[in-house]
């Protein structure tokens, strides 16, 4: 080989590896800037879904925005608030205050051994009841329950005095009502199935967007008000005349049909 040629190999050797050190080059940093522009993606998203999440827990919860919402009256009510609820023949008498809250179990009870008694004599006229809903239990026992149901109540109510009994016994049924600590009123859909057992209410597209859009609920947070400011400390209370109706041995609202009779009549004739 002559040194010509030798050198003429050198030469191209040397021009191989500086393109090849140059293509390994460009790669590397069509590399660096690949992992920088990924890196700066990912930043990118964690910081905007940081933000994302700090927006959303400063925004106030459904019951805490329903409290600067305009106050809806359901129909068959009065009052200045719409919290006035008397259900009966205009010509009863008196009226039973019966204080309830939907996810107490002991007026689930109630209202399962006695209120067939209750529509009973209000149908006949014996007197009229007016009700007043509490959500306290949604205060111990923590959840939103009480608060839907009493905005759904709310929207029964708007249909007629008579879906707004049947519902209240829906809720309160063996079937439907849930342990105190379960808080499956919560649920608006729930609420709806339960409505689908109450003729005036089934497949009632009005109701139904009553009860999802929240149209009650402001009015539900202002009964639960009335309630708290009454002095009442428990459910279920009943009260004529200012007086409580007691089972007579304790200071509880009787618990049978015939207990909670003897009381009223007591009641209707003083």
């Amino acid at each position: 080989m002559s040194t010509r040629n030798s050198q003429a190999n050198k030469a191209a050797a040397r021009e191989r590896l500086r393109a090849e050190r140059e293509r390994e080059a460009k790669k590397a940093k069509t590399r660096r800037q690949i992992i920088v522009g990924v890196s700066v993606v990912a930043v990118l998203a964690v910081v905007g879904g940081g933000a994302y999440l700090i927006k959303e827990a400063m925004k106030p919860s459904a019951w805490e925005a329903a409290k600067d919402r305009s106050l809806v009256k359901p129909a068959n009510t009065s009052g200045k608030d719409g919290t006035t609820v008397v259900i009966g023949k205009a010509d009863a008498k008196k009226t039973l205050e019966m204080y309830e809250d939907p996810r107490c179990p002991i007026c689930s009870q109630f209202e399962q051994i006695v209120g067939p008694t209750i529509r009973k004599d209000v149908d006949a006229g014996k007197y009229k009841i007016q009700f007043i809903g509490a959500t306290f239990i949604d205060n111990g026992s923590p959840g939103t329950g009480s608060k839907t149901a009493l905005s759904a109540l709310g929207a029964a109510l708007n249909v007629s005095p008579d879906a707004f009994l049947d519902y209240k016994s829906a809720l309160y049924s063996a079937k439907y009502h849930p342990e105190e600590t379960d808080d499956k009123f919560k649920n608006r859909d729930y609420l709806i199935q339960i409505a689908d057992t109450v003729p005036a209410l089934k497949g009632n597209a009005a109701f139904q967007k009553a009860v999802q859009d929240g149209t009650y609920d402001k009015w539900a947070l202002t009964m639960s008000d009335k309630f708290n400011s009454s002095g009442v400390q428990g459910t279920p209370t009943l009260k004529m005349d200012g007086k409580k109706i007691t089972d007579g041995a304790s200071d509880n609202a009787p618990m049978d049909a015939a207990t909670y009779s003897s009381a009223i009549d007591k009641a209707l004739k003083s």
